[in-house]
């Protein structure tokens, strides 16, 4: 449950919107028809799509906030219990890989090719992230922290300006496609770019550890200024800062989600603190709260939740009506039917926004918390 006493509710508000987001942009009816801001850039720039993952390694800094002061002067407690979550949210993104561990060919099912198994994804670094924000934030003063962030944001610049080749932050001669190819090998990365390329790579990880300690920065403000007003002031002012910097930064090093660049998670991290200034003064101010339960919802169990979604969906998949899978069978039966291509897509990804919040609203209800 929320202690008001020491946290305020826009953040747990903010960490339920950005969940149903991921549900909503991560599963459309067809990748065919899918309005605009509900798909990423293509390449540099960024849509509100683009935004989503970002804001969640922001809402996991926010929390770590709280949860690191429980350690105090433990550092050996507070190393295994990192350590500990790190791997089991890396792991859980191993399994949510493999899963359902066999493929479907013309001879029937057999096991999984071990030879293009994908080794990184989304939970791989949210795990990671998470493990190297942790252990800075919780080793690191505020002054060491931000000379830390500072280093990590101009050094990955550095890297990708002289070990890429050609354009540097290009699809094509990026350095993080390089490392990833010399550390796993072209059969074993993500191919929906049209070349192996992968978006979660292992060297994009790095800046992506900010976009937790940014979070952690706010969460801990949050809890430090007790003054709301002054709180909202100076968080809508940090917030467009970080986006006139990330502006700036954009004309030599520009914004883009795939390779994660730095001006990319100064954006989004200015863009999450506007936000938050918002919510709060609509949330924690206004007391505008009959419209926040279905988020808190979300918020409540946020990794269990996306967990979940990602499961549905692959067990969807590997369900065959006819000759096609079961998703796109309801898709074209029923949300097509109903509304049409683009808006039956669209209602389709919402329907499991709604399914997914009745599983989440039942755990909530009945006080179900499942952390790692």
């Amino acid at each position: 449950m929320i202690e008001k006493k020491e946290r305020l509710v826009a953040l747990d508000v903010f960490r339920g919107i950005t969940i149903a987001s991921m549900i909503l942009v991560n599963t459309p009816g067809s990748w065919s028809y899918v309005y605009p801001p509900l798909r990423h850039a293509e390449w540099h720039g960024f849509t509100p799509t683009d935004l989503v993952f970002p804001f969640f390694l922001f809402a996991v800094g926010a929390a770590m906030s709280f949860s690191l002061r429980k350690y105090g002067d433990d550092k050996s407690g507070a190393v295994k219990k990192i350590l500990s979550r790190t791997l089991i949210i890396f792991f859980i993104g191993v399994f949510m890989n493999a899963f359902p561990f066999y493929t479907l060919g013309e001879e029937g099912a057999s096991f999984m090719d071990l030879s293009r198994f994908r080794f990184m994804g989304v939970l791989h670094r949210i795990g990671l992230a998470y493990g190297a924000g942790a252990l800075l934030c919780y080793f690191l003063d505020k002054k060491q922290l931000i000379i830390a962030s500072l280093a990590i944001l101009f050094g990955y610049w550095g890297i990708l300006y002289f070990f890429g080749t050609g354009d540097p932050f290009s699809l094509e001669g990026n350095a993080v496609a390089k490392l990833d190819i010399l550390l796993f090998g072209e059969s074993h990365l993500y191919r929906g770019f049209g070349i192996p390329f992968d978006p979660e790579g292992l060297l994009s990880t790095l800046p992506a550890v900010v976009s937790v300690i940014i979070g952690f920065f706010a969460g801990s403000y949050v809890q430090r200024e007790k003054d709301k007003k002054v709180l909202i002031i100076n968080t809508f002012l940090y917030g467009n800062g970080a986006i006139f910097l990330a502006l700036v930064w954009d004309m030599v090093f520009p914004i883009n989600k795939p390779i994660w660049t730095s001006s990319y998670v100064l954006m989004c991290s200015g863009l999450a603190l506007v936000i938050i200034s918002f919510l709060i003064y609509f949330v924690d101010i206004r007391n505008k709260k009959k419209w926040i339960e279905p988020f808190l919802v979300f918020g409540t169990n946020p990794l269990a939740i996306y967990v979940l979604s990602i499961l549905w969906v692959k067990i969807y998949f590997k369900i065959i009506i006819g000759d096609v899978n079961a998703y796109a069978w309801v898709y074209q039966n029923v949300f097509v039917q109903i509304a049409g291509n683009l808006n039956g897509s669209l209602l389709f990804a919402l329907s499991h926004v709604i399914v997914l919040w009745l599983i989440g609203r039942w755990m909530y209800k009945k006080n179900i918390i499942i952390k790692v």
